[in-house]
């Protein structure tokens, strides 16, 4: 449970430097950009990543978690500074479902009643949680906010899609495609910058270098300690996916409401709650199928 702890307050730790950065006037392109790097030198650290034969590598799949990886991250910003904490960490970890939908409609697999409740409360949160009322003065400035939720949803939901895809790769270790997936990220990240500092669009800042590496280290914190969760609790995957996608929420509403003074409409708390609902019947359903029964 401490590694879930641990975790859980990376993750919060990176949503609250993306909702800082207007206020510190961060550039938060070339801190993600630098972020990357200090992913690539904490992969080879911790997890020493082995060199892999180019006929077992999936390249392809590679190149496209490099390419999504930082356009999400700016998404993610984006939705920080529009919507919230709150709101965006809720629809980061609905996107669980993605895979589930993915695994229906793609691999073949049969989708129970339960599953199909579960996906259903999960999109009825998402739709909660969107900022339907607004003052006049934020009216305009947040009538796109819900595309953000939506893009965040379906586009970490590819991403963990793609992921289990690499994971099934038995021949080459997760953590070594994690290291040719940062390096992708890193690259595709420099080339944008460099092509932005051509143009004039961005003014290269020595200081975003540092302020990257403390975004990588929390980063890289999150996925390191959920991996080490794993390992310790291997025998109960789904205690450890829901308890992570649960604390997240929480500790967001805590820091988003508490810290930042986040507005929240009574069908935004509803939205949280019912994704939270939702996160426990697709973690358990074996438990809710055991329920059903009982009562019946």
């Amino acid at each position: 449970m401490f590694y879930i702890f641990l975790s859980i307050c990376f993750s919060v730790t990176v949503s609250v430097m993306l909702k800082l950065a207007k206020r510190y006037q961060i550039d938060v392109y070339q801190a993600i950009t630098w972020n990357y790097s200090a992913a690539i030198l904490l992969t080879w650290l911790f997890f020493k990543p082995h060199t892999i034969p180019f006929q077992q590598a999936p390249f392809a799949i590679y190149a496209g978690l490099g390419i999504l990886l930082p356009v999400l991250f700016l998404v993610i910003a984006s939705s920080i500074k529009l919507t919230g904490i709150v709101r965006t960490d809720v629809a980061q970890r609905l996107s669980l479902f993605i895979p589930v939908i993915a695994s229906f409609l793609i691999f073949g697999e049969k989708l129970d009643t339960v599953k199909v409740v579960a996906i259903s409360i999960g999109f009825a949160a998402l739709i909660c949680l969107v900022p339907w009322k607004q003052k006049r003065a934020v009216r305009r400035r947040s009538s796109y906010s819900w595309i953000y939720l939506a893009v965040i949803f379906l586009g970490m939901g590819i991403i963990d899609v793609l992921l289990k895809q690499v994971a099934k790769i038995k021949e080459v270790p997760f953590t070594t495609s994690l290291f040719y997936v940062f390096i992708v990220a890193f690259a595709v990240s420099v080339i944008g910058m460099v092509y932005l500092i051509a143009n004039k669009k961005m003014r290269f800042s020595w200081p975003h270098i540092l302020i990257g590496w403390i975004l990588g280290i929390a980063n890289f914190g999150n996925i390191l300690f959920f991996i080490k969760a794993h390992r310790v609790l291997a025998d109960r995957p789904s205690y450890v996916f829901s308890s992570m996608d649960i604390g997240v929420i929480i500790a967001g509403a805590l820091v988003g409401l508490l810290i930042f003074r986040e507005k929240l409409s009574l069908i935004n708390l509803v939205g949280i709650a019912l994704g939270i609902i939702a996160i426990l019947i697709n973690s358990f359903p074996d438990s809710i199928h055991r329920l059903i029964a009982f009562i019946s």
